[in-house]
C-alpha cells in the first residue's frame, strides 16, 4: 500500500462508482470491476466505493466488503480507494473494519441513521468511528449531520479525521467553518469537498471559497464531459465552464429534479446508456421512465457536442 497519507493523494476528479447488479438483483462483481477499472483508466483521481451513488444503503455487509475489495483490486494502488460507512455508531464501526480488511485507503462517514443528534452526540459518534480503524476519514455533512463551525474544529483536531465533505450547500456556514478551522486548528491539514449532487453546478461558488475537490456523478457515465469541465474549472477557462453549465449541467440538474432518487437512478441509467449493463437500482429507489432516459441520452449527446465548441 502506498506510504503517502490519504490527504496527500486526494486530487483530481473523484469517482463515485455505481454498484452493479445482475438481472436477478444480485451484486455483479465482474461488471462492477469493469466499471471501476474504466473509471480509473479514464483519469479518476480517487475511487469512492459503496457511497451514496454506490447504494451503500442497499448492500449487506458481505456485499459491501466484496465491492470494496474489488475496487481496491482494480485501483491497484494507482489511486486511493475510499469506502463509505454509515448507520449508527456500532454498525458504522463494523463497516469501517470491513473496509479496512478489504484494503481501503480511507473512509467517507455518512450521516447516522434516522436520528437527529446534537453537536455533542455527533462529535462523539465521529470520534469513536475515527478511533475504530487505522484509516483516515472524511466526514460527510448533509441531512441530519450538520455541524457548527466549532464542532468542525473539534473534528479537525481529532486524529484520523482529515476532511469535511459538504452536501448541505450553505456557503455562509461553510465559509465560517473554513475560517474557524483555519484559526482554531492552524497546524492541521484539513480538506474540504463539494459533495452536492451534480457538484459541477456549484463549482464556481465553491472555488470562490477555495474548495476545489468535488465528487462527480457525471464521471460515471460521461467521463469526457466531467474531465473537460474539471480542467476548465481549475485552469480558469470560465467560458468553457459557463458553456457546459448552460448547455449540459443545468439541464441535467433540472432533469434530476423530475424524480426522487435520481441522483442514483439517473446516473445508473447513464452508465447503461454507455454500454455497460450495471443493472437497475434496488428498492426503495426506482428506475426512471423511458422518456427521462431519452432526455438524458440527448443531454449527453449535446454535452459532447459542446466539447468541440469554443
Amino acid at each position: 500500500m502506498p506510504s503517502a497519507p490519504l490527504a496527500a493523494r486526494l486530487e483530481g476528479l473523484l469517482f463515485f462508482p455505481v454498484t452493479a447488479y445482475d438481472a436477478g438483483g444480485a451484486v455483479d462483481l465482474a461488471t462492477y470491476r469493469t466499471h471501476v477499472r474504466r473509471g480509473v483508466e479514464a483519469g479518476a483521481g480517487a475511487v469512492f466505493a459503496c457511497c451514496g451513488t454506490g447504494e451503500f444503503h442497499a448492500l449487506t455487509p458481505e456485499e459491501y466488503q466484496e465491492c470494496v475489495a474489488a475496487a481496491v483490486a482494480e485501483a491497484a494502488g494507482r489511486v486511493p480507494v475510499v469506502a463509505g460507512v454509515g448507520y449508527g455508531t456500532a454498525l458504522a464501526v463494523r463497516y469501517a473494519r470491513l473496509a479496512e480488511e478489504a484494503g481501503a485507503d480511507g473512509l467517507l462517514a455518512m450521516p447516522p441513521y434516522l436520528v437527529v443528534a446534537g453537536q455533542e452526540g455527533l462529535l462523539r459518534h465521529y470520534r469513536e468511528l475515527a478511533a475504530a480503524t487505522g484509516l483516515d476519514m472524511i466526514v460527510y455533512q448533509r441531512d441530519n449531520a450538520v455541524f457548527d463551525p466549532g464542532t468542525v474544529v473539534e473534528l479537525a483536531l481529532t486524529d484520523g479525521i482529515i476532511g469535511l465533505k459538504d452536501g448541505l450547500g450553505d456557503l455562509d456556514l461553510l465559509q465560517r467553518t473554513i475560517s474557524a478551522v483555519r484559526t482554531g486548528a492552524p497546524e492541521r491539514e484539513f480538506l474540504y469537498f463539494n459533495g452536492l449532487p451534480t457538484a459541477e453546478l456549484t463549482g464556481l461558488a465553491y472555488r470562490g471559497l477555495g474548495v476545489g475537490l468535488y465528487s462527480s456523478a457525471v464521471f460515471c457515465f460521461a467521463p469526457d464531459i466531467a474531465l473537460a469541465f474539471h480542467k476548465a474549472l481549475h485552469s480558469g477557462a470560465d467560458a468553457t465552464v459557463e458553456r457546459l453549465l448552460d448547455g449540459f449541467y443545468r439541464p441535467l440538474v433540472e432533469l434530476r429534479a423530475k424524480g426522487r432518487g435520481y441522483a442514483v437512478a439517473l446516473v445508473k441509467a447513464g452508465v447503461r446508456l454507455g454500454g455497460l449493463d450495471v443493472g437497475e437500482v434496488r428498492p426503495p429507489l426506482h428506475e426512471p421512465p423511458a422518456e427521462h432516459v431519452a432526455e438524458l441520452a440527448e443531454l449527453v449527446r449535446r454535452g459532447r457536442a459542446l466539447l468541440t465548441e469554443g
